[in-house]
């Protein structure tokens, strides 16, 4: 298994930031809270930067708010300035643990999504069902309330595994520790996460699940 060491300050490098804000707000511009931060965007970034580099940064709290998609969800965002780190890190972390994820995972990642998985789903039950001549059945299952429930230990233990920095060890554990566990309380998720990859919380759950699944597979 190759080891990933010294990639903090590739994480928190002005220009890493910057981009990261680049692909951030490319669909937000118009949210007060975007727009307010960008009204101060030099500032706001070369602070982050600051605070990572003498890492003193804490992650912030987070916003609620309900929305219908169709089914009513309790929504907690994090703040602009920490969100944009959320694209920083995914930036550095998504080319470490991409290619340890089964080629059949389609949530959520560069080059997959809806589409796709549909895609394969069609065409996986007309070959397994000889162009639908014999049975062929389908497990459909979900992992209820995954960020409440998610062992905070075991991701990290499954990250630092690879990741051999402890700077970015100590990010990680800020960034995945500053979600409380509550029973009604779910992270912001993105609306465009249907179409592409959304940095937050799905940055931590993809390196969760290839075990999982190749126990199911075998």
């Amino acid at each position: 298994m190759k080891i990933y060491k010294d990639i903090y300050w590739s994480i928190i490098s002005p220009q890493t930031l910057f981009r990261a804000w680049n692909v951030f707000k490319s669909d937000k511009r118009n949210r007060p809270d975007v727009a307010g931060f960008e009204r101060q965007l030099e500032e706001h970034i070369f602070k982050l930067y600051r605070e990572l580099k003498d890492c003193t940064y804490r992650h912030g709290g987070y916003y609620p708010f309900w929305i219908c998609d169709p089914k009513r969800r309790h929504i907690y965002k994090a703040t602009v300035r920490d969100r944009v780190l959320h694209h920083a890190v995914f930036k550095i972390l998504n080319p470490i643990f991409e290619p340890t994820f089964i080629s059949t995972s389609f949530s959520c990642r560069i080059g997959k999504g809806t589409h796709k998985g549909m895609l394969y789903l069609r065409d996986t039950i007309r070959k397994i069902s000889a162009n639908y001549t014999r049975p062929c059945f389908v497990l459909k299952c979900d992992v209820q309330k995954f960020f409440d429930s998610v062992d905070h230990d075991v991701l990290l233990e499954i990250i630092n595994a690879k990741v051999k920095d402890a700077e970015t060890q100590n990010l990680l554990k800020e960034i995945i520790e500053s979600y409380s566990v509550s029973s009604t309380r779910e992270r912001e998720r993105e609306r465009e996460s249907t179409r592409r990859f959304a940095p937050g919380r799905n940055t931590y759950r993809e390196p969760y699940f290839p075990a999982f699944r190749q126990c199911l597979y075998e």
